[in-house]
């Protein structure tokens, strides 16, 4: 399951966002998603996580958790149909 992690401290690194949901279950794939120009955090990253009852889990305690100073939002994230 793809989640997305929205309001993310920008000092987050991609390292702890996937020891913050591997506190869940397997992380199969973390993405923090960075300013090409800066390449610092946008503030938001995605999580892939094989087994569903791990990624609810995740999801459910995660969203609206202060993290690092910022209340994050955590949801599945959607699939964007191919143009």
């Amino acid at each position: 399951m793809k989640i997305i992690a929205r309001n993310l401290s920008r000092e987050t690194t991609q390292a702890e966002l996937t020891a913050l949901f591997a506190e869940f279950g397997l992380v199969e794939s973390c993405t923090l998603v960075l300013d090409k120009d800066t390449g610092k955090s946008k503030g938001f990253g995605f999580v892939e996580m094989p087994k569903h009852i791990e990624a609810k889990t995740a999801i459910k305690r995660l969203n609206a958790k202060k993290i690092g100073g910022s209340v994050i939002r955590v949801k599945v994230a959607e699939e964007v149909a191919p143009k």
